[in-house]
């Protein structure tokens, strides 16, 4: 497994409040992880093959800092929001999934950092 991308609604989830993304430390990614349809959007914006919502917009333009430090710029709660979404995508979304580790992480240097943060933070809190 590589790395990623949904890191990019992780990357959105993200920053710390003091970069402007405090509104984001309760944003419910059950809304996005529960529904097919939403959960496949977000892939398909990261990708570059389909629209954005705002917020996945933002995620996108996070995601390439977000994937380099695992997230080392989120609180501890959206470290586990985003691990959530990155779960969900490869359980629901391989084949979107390896896309976008084709994208933002061509040559697998973070995958294992990425299958790391994964494990220790998308079974906390749900």
């Amino acid at each position: 497994m590589k790395l990623l991308v949904t890191l990019a609604l992780v990357a959105f989830v993200v920053a710390r409040p003091s970069d402007d993304y405090g509104r984001y430390e309760n944003f419910n990614v059950d809304d996005i992880i529960d529904n097919l349809r939403f959960l496949t959007g977000y892939a398909k914006c990261f990708e570059g093959a389909g629209k954005c919502t705002p917020e996945a917009a933002d995620f996108k333009k996070l995601m390439p800092e977000a994937i380099k430090s695992n997230c080392g710029k989120c609180s501890e709660h959206q470290k586990t929001l985003i691990a959530r979404v990155i779960h969900a995508m490869i359980e629901k979304l391989p084949e979107d999934w390896e896309k976008l580790n084709q994208i933002h992480d061509p040559e697998g240097k973070y995958s294992e950092g990425l299958k790391k943060f994964v494990n220790a933070y998308a079974k906390k809190e749900q």
